[in-house]
């Protein structure tokens, strides 16, 4: 298959602790997870419901996305939530602590944290078992490896998160991207105060949807998890009453209701 079992064999003799690894964890998961997925779409928190056409992500497929942690785990949530297994590739920063508060079952979320220059093979490796891949690349994949790596997601139905920064463009046969931006911290004064949320902004477009849908959302919220963020309401300035016809002014009684709404 150029990479993937036959790569990772290769690259796992006995003094190669990391990629033994990776193959004790694929014989792991291959006792407990379906070989194909039976599913065609892997769901999301409803505050991204109207990200994308289906409501989901296409299983089978990739998605190019920010390469930041509270956007990734918020992607995985709801997969996982269902009893999904996840695995995260190449963010070391990535919390555990913060990855419960998203709801994410820390028993089916598997980290690969530093693979170095295996990333494309233990991502390929992964790809026969878990549904959903997140991957921050190290370095620039051929086209022949992405598209060796893009039929494995097909004939497994896994679907791959690929986070990268916008300058990097999109990853190649992706399926769409999914990014963050315009972020706005609550909770610091004027030199006091601890930061309690962020919202952001995150906006998807697909190759069938190429019209950009955005929402915006607490990211993460007051616990932790993705929040809908309600529109802040813009205060109405006083209104004014004009003065009668005749003249004379309007009540003062009137001009207090009037004021208040």
């Amino acid at each position: 298959m150029g990479i993937g079992l036959d790569a990772m064999t290769a690259l796992s003799p006995t003094s190669d602790n990391r990629a033994g690894e990776v193959l004790r964890l694929r014989r792991e998961i291959s006792r407990m997870q379906r070989r194909r997925s039976e599913h065609t779409l892997l769901p999301l928190d409803p505050a991204f419901a109207a990200l994308l056409p289906d409501e989901g992500l296409q299983t089978g497929t990739s998605y190019t996305v920010s390469p930041s942690p509270a956007l990734v785990l918020a992607l995985l949530s709801a997969a996982s939530g269902k009893g999904h297994w996840c695995a995260v590739i190449g963010m070391p920063t990535l919390g555990v602590e913060a990855a419960a508060a998203y709801g994410i079952d820390l028993t089916r979320l598997i980290l690969v944290p530093s693979p170095g220059d295996r990333w494309l093979a233990v991502t390929s490796a992964l790809a026969e078992v878990v549904p959903l891949i997140v991957v921050q690349p190290e370095s620039r994949a051929r086209d022949a490896d992405v598209a060796r790596l893009s039929a494995r997601l097909r004939d497994r139905g896994s679907t791959l998160l690929v986070a990268e920064e916008p300058g990097a463009g999109r990853w190649a046969q992706s399926e769409g991207t999914i990014r963050l931006h315009d972020p706005d911290w609550h909770g610091l004064g004027e030199g006091w105060g601890l930061l309690s949320d962020c919202t952001v902004t995150v906006t998807a477009r697909t190759r069938h949807s190429p019209r950009a849908s955005s929402v915006r959302v607490r990211l993460p919220g007051g616990h932790g998890a993705v929040e809908t963020a309600v529109a802040e309401l813009t205060a109405l300035p006083p209104l004014s009453v004009e003065p009668e016809a005749s003249g004379t002014s309007a009540p003062s009684e009137l001009l207090f209701w009037a004021e208040a709404g």
